[in-house]
């Protein structure tokens, strides 16, 4: 079996029922009820289309975008506002981006994502304990 020598776009997109996939250079689409389940498929979805082509392919050689509202809309926990005040932007241009009325910049768009990715790792280094 060949390995890609490229990453794959999987487009994610909220549904009323779960998530919805779609492969823009490729016709590869899927579903899931939760985003686990809907990497799990595209991964599926996506050795697939290339098993024809001897092609194998793992989820580090998938790229999973979703657009800014949705990706909001999805993780309600995530405010923002508090995002704006942790990687130092204007509040009321991250929402204008939050809801469509302005695109960002790749420069843009990649503050917000470390942003993202620096609260994950913030959330998952922390225990919580009970005192009673």
């Amino acid at each position: 079996m060949k390995k890609l020598n490229h990453k794959v776009r999987i487009i994610v997109e909220k549904t009323n029922t779960g998530f919805s996939a779609f492969c823009k250079d490729y016709p590869v689409f899927t579903t899931g009820d939760t985003v686990q389940e809907l990497m799990y498929n595209a991964n599926e979805a996506v050795n697939f289309y290339f098993e024809d082509f001897n092609i194998e392919t793992t989820m580090e050689d998938l790229k999973f975008e979703i657009d800014f509202k949705q990706f909001f809309q999805y993780y309600r926990v995530l405010n923002s506002k508090f995002l704006a005040e942790k990687i130092g932007m204007n509040p009321t241009l991250l929402s204008q981006y939050v809801q469509g009325r302005k695109k960002p910049s790749d420069a843009q768009t990649s503050k917000i994502l470390e942003g993202i990715h620096r609260i994950g790792r913030e959330l998952s280094e922390i225990s919580l304990i009970h005192r009673s």
